[in-house]
């Protein structure tokens, strides 16, 4: 073979090899910024479950106290909350219509709100799903989720989410060991039942979820480091029942980076995927509430 197209097709091979080994455009996560939210009322404070409109710009909160606050978020022209203004604030009521004090039966961890409004709350202590119409109604009971190995008072479930048909999906905070993974469990017609499970790393406890709109599972996780804080992890991945795929770790933090970041919200700003990421700060006078927001870029 002459020289000239020796040279030509070791060139095109070259090229072709180039292309397939070219990795897939990165997935980027950018810092918003931070929020730090202040109220006056006892009440106020241990958020551990959060919502967010598709705009961004109304949110509910929940504390593991059984009170939800709602209301809106006040932008900068660049997204960043300079103010939150509160519209209301309520705390739950049991089946009969009697507020719920908090302990065993009134600590509240997930939350979830349906397209049609519809609010929905796991609890610790006495483990159990509950649904209110409004922030003022009476919950509406439901089949009691089932009891899984490692839970127990203040591990159980902790992490709720929506996905766009309206099955809900929860996952405890702890697995029954370190080495074994978290159990997930799917809540539709009344009837919950197992759904696949997602591995559990050593320490990391899992403390909020939520469905993104590209259809992901976007998982909050948390470390305690004793004196040093807390550190936080967000892991994304496509829920199936033969455990997760196309999973990915899109944040984690240093510790005393952030509070105790401990509720999700995952929605759509126009620019990317936007995280609303709130704190529990225990109603302890060294901690506070922070809403903490970054950007996912694909």
């Amino acid at each position: 073979m002459p020289h000239r197209r020796c040279r030509a097709l070791i060139a095109r091979l070259s090229l072709s090899l180039a292309v397939i080994a070219a990795p897939a455009a990165a997935t980027t996560l950018e810092y918003v910024g931070t929020y730090v939210w202040r109220g006056n009322e006892r009440s106020f404070g241990g958020f551990s479950g959060i919502e967010i409109s598709p705009d961004g710009h109304e949110f509910h909160a929940l504390s593991d106290r059984a009170w939800l606050y709602w209301g809106s978020l006040h932008r900068d022209p660049e997204g960043r909350i300079r103010e939150v203004g509160v519209a209301g604030r309520a705390q739950l009521k049991d089946s009969k219509g009697t507020p719920l004090k908090p302990g065993y039966l009134g600590d509240s961890e997930g939350l979830a709100v349906a397209a049609d409004g519809t609010i929905w709350v796991t609890f610790e202590g006495l483990d159990r799903l509950a649904s209110f119409d409004n922030p003022d109604a009476a919950a509406t009971l439901h089949a009691r989720p089932p009891e899984l190995p490692g839970m127990r008072l203040n591990a159980g479930l902790e992490a709720l989410a929506i996905d766009a048909e309206g099955d809900l999906y929860s996952l405890p905070e702890k697995s029954a060991r370190e080495d074994q993974p978290f159990p997930v469990l799917r809540y539709t017609d009344d009837t919950w039942s197992r759904y696949g499970t997602i591995r559990r790393d050593p320490r990391w406890l899992a403390v909020g979820a939520d469905f993104g709109p590209d259809g992901y599972l976007y998982l909050l996780e948390r470390d305690f480091h004793g004196l040093l804080g807390f550190s936080s992890r967000v892991r994304r991945m496509r829920l199936t029942p033969d455990g997760p795929q196309d999973e990915e770790i899109l944040l984690t933090t240093q510790p005393l980076q952030y509070d105790n970041l401990e509720g999700l919200a995952v929605w759509q700003d126009g620019l990317g995927i936007r995280l609303t990421l709130i704190s529990d700060d225990n109603f302890l006078i060294v901690q506070r509430t922070e809403l903490v927001e970054y950007r996912l870029r694909d």
